[in-house]
């Protein structure tokens, strides 16, 4: 088999020897690694035909890690998840087919060199994927983004229990995000700028009306940035790597405004009220 070398990355000590076990019977070589570290220097040294790789290696997630690195360096290797989860097929919808395909932990020897020796068969080479910037990923995942806040807010004991329709609970995350996004792309617009102060009080002023304390608007921004980074975490793949940290660095300075100019709205209209009272006392 002139296509057979496999790197197999997987933090169980007892996969580690049975699959590789497996896979040699029937002519495959065999590397095995147990952390994202050993697999990335193997990417970085090594040509590969097939990668292998537990989907939460250490960390949820890591597989894609694994995956993002070798799509990058090695673009025509083969890449399979290995999940415990039969509800991955949702999430391996999510990140666009840049994963080959899945296998649900566990599975029969004999599915899974069949399996693999049909990928190997029907391989196609293909072009490097064109990384994107994360403000564009923001744009294109708002629905998902507005979604899982919401489902996050509401498993929230202290915000849930403010009455509102779910409209009004998340429809400011529309407004929000693709500010931050056209700010990220645009830093040195002072329209955009201007926009998004306004964005920021009203929101603000909104909280404070629905009986909100200030405590939770440092709880909605705290979802939504939980919510931004596993949308990042799911799709690195898809994204242009080299510049992810200055640009998750970006888009925390934006949130982190975004916060404070709240904030300032929220006190200032909260104590409207006082200075009224202090004034006709």
């Amino acid at each position: 088999m002139p296509d057979n070398r496999v790197l197999y990355v997987d933090d169980e000590p007892s996969l580690r020897i049975l699959i590789p076990q497996i896979l040699t019977k029937h002519g495959f070589e065999v590397c095995t690694v147990a952390t994202v570290a050993q697999a990335l220097a193997e990417i970085t040294t090594r040509c590969y035909d097939l990668l292998i790789s537990d989907l939460n290696i250490g960390e949820p997630g890591d597989g894609f890690t694994v995956v993002s690195a070798m799509r990058r360096t090695q673009p025509d290797c083969i890449n399979i998840i290995l999940t415990g989860f039969p509800a991955f097929e949702s999430a391996l919808a999510a990140i666009q087919g840049q994963v080959d395909d899945y296998l649900i932990k566990p599975t029969r020897a004999g599915h899974l060199v069949s399996f693999i020796q049909e990928k190997m068969r029907n391989r196609n080479p293909r072009r490097r994927p064109q990384p994107m910037r994360l403000a564009q990923l923001l744009r294109e995942t708002l629905h998902e983004i507005r979604e899982n806040t919401l489902t996050r807010m509401m498993s929230d004991a202290a915000v849930s229990l403010i009455p509102m329709s779910d409209e009004v609970r998340v429809g400011y995350l529309s407004r929000l995000v693709v500010g931050i996004a056209d700010q990220m792309d645009f830093p040195e617009s002072s329209e955009l700028a201007s926009f998004a102060l306004q964005a920021s009080r009203e929101y603000g002023s909104q909280r404070l009306a629905a009986g909100y304390q200030t405590s939770m608007l440092v709880r909605d921004s705290a979802i939504l940035e939980a919510v931004i980074y596993d949308v990042v975490r799911q799709r690195l793949l898809l994204l242009d790597t080299s510049n992810l940290m200055l640009d998750l660095k970006r888009f925390a300075r934006q949130l982190l405004i975004h916060l404070e100019r709240s904030l300032e709205a929220f006190c200032a209209e909260a104590a409207k009220p006082r200075a009224m009272e202090l004034r006709a006392g």
